[in-house]
């Protein structure tokens, strides 16, 4: 009986798998956040996210078309780096500022390097970072959610307002006093939990980006080796502060929920491109995360540190590699 067989290295898939299957899943995943925005700060949340979105998608197109290569568009990664970005700047930030965040994000975070698959770090967080560095007071100019109300008068007109990681910042310069103290910023965990809170478009919504991230692990779009890892590196740490001084740190759940550590584990560290291959690999790289997040966030100057970590993570991802390669039966690494 004559039969064709198919001969191939690994790694064998047994079902259809794309880049953007992949990448629809973590805009899906997304999904709940940016309903969310959308209702704790209205039309902003739709300005940022569809310029964010629209000048990462156009900087890729110009890239293929000056460099000559296959218009790279369709696999959405242009789109996912659109919105994480615009998730981790304030909702005020200017339309002209999001542009040139989102083009240097793509230009320098991703096409330099020779397009998806060849970054060294993530694109999203080299946008952010560049915005920090340019425009730092804008980066730092945080709004009162719409829905949220001070007495009995709601507010409408933009008001701003300290980001609870801001307050436990303040909270430890001021050394625990009466005044500043953790204690007020452990109030706001409800808040913080549902998104009523000041800080960055995507990031204020716990609920929504835990929703966002179930989904991507049933659809098993990323490891849970990584956000565990991530989640519990950051919560050790906090835990430590916690338990030698209340008055001075916060509680760890607050740092769980607070500023960028649940959309940086569940949707930027869990980057394939720019996190390790192996087990081991993501267990020190997303420990690494957790662990540089909270020593940023209390002992640094910085309220917030997950930018910072990743990028310093994914520095030491080629090194991380190297070190944990598995070892084939009867040989060596």
């Amino acid at each position: 009986m004559n039969q064709n067989l198919e001969i191939s290295p690994s790694p064998h898939i047994s079902k259809r798998h794309s880049t953007a299957s992949v990448m629809l899943d973590v805009i899906i995943g997304l999904l709940p956040a940016i309903i969310a925005a959308g209702l704790f700060f209205r039309a902003r949340a739709a300005i940022v996210i569809g310029v964010c979105v629209l000048s990462c998608v156009v900087s890729e197109w110009l890239c293929n078309v000056i460099r000559k290569k296959p218009n790279s568009l369709g696999d959405f990664s242009a789109v996912v780096t659109g919105i994480i970005l615009a998730f981790s700047v304030p909702p005020l930030l200017p339309w002209w500022a999001c542009v040139i965040g989102s083009a240097f994000a793509i230009i320098i975070g991703k096409m330099v390097f020779g397009g998806l698959g060849a970054n060294i770090f993530n694109p999203a967080m080299v946008g952010r970072c560049f915005l920090v560095a340019c425009f730092g007071m804008l980066m730092a100019t945080w709004t009162v959610p719409a829905d949220v109300r001070l007495g009995d008068v709601q507010i409408i007109a933009a008001k701003t307002q300290a980001t609870p990681l801001a307050m436990s910042k303040e909270a430890i310069k001021a050394k625990g006093t009466e005044e500043k103290n953790a204690a007020l910023v452990n109030k706001l965990f409800k808040n913080m939990f549902i998104g009523s809170v000041g800080g960055c478009l995507g990031e204020t919504s716990s609920l929504a980006l835990l929703l966002g991230g179930a989904y991507m692990l049933i659809r098993r779009t990323i490891s849970w080796i990584i956000p565990v890892a991530v989640l519990l590196g950051a919560f050790v740490f906090a835990s430590l502060g916690w338990l030698i001084n209340p008055d001075v740190y916060i509680q760890p759940w607050i740092h769980l929920t607070g500023g960028g550590l649940l959309i940086g584990a569940f949707f930027i560290a869990t980057d394939p491109v720019t996190a390790p291959l192996t087990k081991r690999g993501m267990w020190i790289f997303g420990l690494g995360i957790g662990g540089l997040t909270m020593l940023i966030r209390m002992v640094g100057e910085y309220p917030e540190g997950v930018m910072f970590a990743v990028l310093l993570m994914n520095s030491a991802t080629p090194l991380i590699d190297r070190f944990t390669k598995r070892v084939p039966v009867g040989g060596v690494k």
